[in-house]
């Protein structure tokens, strides 16, 4: 079958330089427009269109934002912005936020892309707390805020590729997690971190579920370079505002040069380990989903070609763009895996 490709993107249709420069103002008075998506050179800003699941346009207060500490959604409004230049932005259109927040897989809400935005209204994530366990001196129960305040969080635009082919462009609010594991002092013997989701059928429909594919909790894991990697940060929101529930909330992982299924959200617990971790894919089916989940267009899922992604907001049958080594970081993340066969270490 021949696949499209799509033409380098036009000039009209990246976000002007003057937008992103005064984006805090734009966000906070028009959550709900179209950040870039039809964009004139001009400047101006096209409201949202209908969201992938064919929902209306909804704002930050009206999407699930239950639990939103004071406290914390006055450190996330007061992020740095991002950068001018380097991998941590990227000129490509931003993904409006409507379909950022309304189309995601978060399974322990329900399978269906649509699901974790309908399901989410009611979580609860204040309080809050994270488990330091495993090769490290500093080991023990943090409460959110102990997690939090010692950092600085700053805006990372970041592509988002998934393994079912296709990608965001998301601007996300956090601070580098190598600063965090830091602080919990680990030792020589700490060679890989492994993260775990939440478990809380109360709150997460899918775990009361008899017929749930998942052996919760969900579980994901990083070599410890990864992690230390300052391109690997810990998110506490999009947007400038705080994570939505079905988005991770309070905080999730980003790893922008792997595949979405590595970015583990609403985390509780992190263990420093000797040996590598188990995940969740890959125990689930791990000729499809390998522990490094690195994004590489050569190496295609058992059941479709990863060589080309369909970038949203789009249609399924809209043209597809051709996918970078590493998502397009290579530059940045290739010397990790020197001498490794990425066929092999898929």
């Amino acid at each position: 079958m021949l696949i499209k490709t799509r033409k380098p993107i036009p000039s009209s249709e990246i976000t002007p330089e003057s937008v992103y420069r005064s984006r805090r103002d734009f966000i906070k008075g028009s959550m709900n427009l179209a950040v870039g998506a039809g964009m004139a050179s001009s400047g101006l800003l096209s409201p949202v269109a209908m969201a992938q699941d064919g929902s209306q346009p909804r704002t930050a207060e009206q999407l699930n934002l239950a639990s939103k500490p004071q406290w914390l959604a006055n450190k996330v409004a007061e992020s740095r912005p991002a950068p001018d230049s380097g991998p941590y932005t990227t000129n490509e259109m931003l993904t409006p936020y409507n379909d950022v927040t309304t189309y995601n897989n978060f399974y322990e809400f329900g399978t269906g892309k649509s699901d974790p935005s309908r399901n989410a209204e009611d979580f609860q994530s204040d309080p809050w707390s994270v488990e330091i366990t495993g090769e490290v001196n500093r080991p023990g129960t943090y409460t959110l805020e102990d997690i939090l305040r010692p950092h600085t969080f700053e805006e990372r635009i970041y592509r988002l590729r998934c393994v079912e082919a296709w990608s965001m462009v998301i601007p996300w609010i956090g601070f580098p997690l190598g600063d965090l594991l830091s602080r919990f002092e680990p030792t020589g013997n700490a060679n890989f971190v492994e993260f775990e989701t939440l478990v809380d059928p109360q709150q997460f429909s899918e775990q009361r579920s008899r017929f749930a594919l998942i052996d919760w909790p969900y579980r994901e894991g990083l070599r410890m370079d990864e992690a230390m990697h300052p391109l690997t940060i810990m998110a506490v929101g999009l947007y400038n505002d705080i994570l939505p529930a079905q988005n991770g909330a309070p905080l999730r992982l980003i790893v922008p040069w792997k595949y979405g299924i590595k970015s583990i959200k609403s985390i509780v617990k992190i263990n420093f380990r000797r040996d590598m971790p188990p995940t969740t894919w890959n125990d689930i089916q791990a000729n499809e989903y390998g522990f490094y989940s690195n994004v590489n267009p050569n190496v295609s899922h058992p059941r479709w070609s990863q060589a080309t992604e369909r970038r949203l907001p789009s249609g399924l049958f809209d043209s597809r763009i051709e996918t970078q080594m590493f998502n397009g970081y290579a530059d940045e993340v290739a010397h990790l895996y020197a001498g490794m066969d990425l066929r092999v270490n898929y």
